[in-house]
């Protein structure tokens, strides 16, 4: 579902920033030449970047959501000084499985992300597997999307809650349970 969203954006100039598993990023290159874009050439012109989660998220064998979400505007400059249009990225978030330490702050993460991205024109989608994922976090994460992907539809999200009010929320919670 997500090679078309790339592939416009090849056709269309834009860069491809991709966060994978390690073990499977051969593959991810497979599925792009398999749908026509020549990762050779675009990988050394910086159009397309994919990057194993322990070059992005995991940096240092940790998960510190400040570093990342500085990553993240670093790379968003980072495609605009080269002089592409956008940058499409998508994040697979199965890093958070393997429970590296820092990982009790991803729906912070999540969270905050939200007073960054607005600055930029770039579409950012986090690749979540629902079946892998408790309810509970497959719920808070939906809740820090403005917009979502379901059934193959990008839609506005009915369930957002603007960032201020979840961290607020999410401090209560912490309270609650003695963090």
């Amino acid at each position: 579902m997500l090679l078309p969203f790339l592939q416009e954006g090849f056709a269309s100039g834009d860069r491809a920033f991709l966060v994978v598993d390690p073990k499977l990023r051969e593959e991810h290159l497979r599925r792009l030449r398999g749908a026509g874009i020549d990762t050779a050439e675009s990988e050394p012109t910086g159009q397309l970047k994919v990057c194993d989660w322990y070059a992005a998220h995991l940096q240092q064998g940790y998960f510190d959501q400040h570093r990342m979400i500085d990553f993240l505007e670093e790379t968003l400059k980072e495609g605009a000084k080269q002089g592409f249009p956008l940058s499409r990225s998508i994040g697979h978030m199965g890093w958070a499985l393997e429970d590296p330490p820092g990982v009790e702050n991803l729906v912070e993460y999540e969270a905050r992300l939200n007073y960054m991205l607005p600055m930029y024109p770039d579409p950012i989608i986090c690749v979540y597997d629902l079946n892998r994922f408790s309810g509970a976090i497959a719920i808070d994460v939906l809740r820090t999307h403005p917009m979502v992907i379901i059934g193959g539809t990008l839609q506005e999200n009915p369930f957002f809650v603007p960032p201020d009010q979840f961290l607020q929320e999410l401090r209560e919670r912490r309270t609650r349970q003695g963090y």
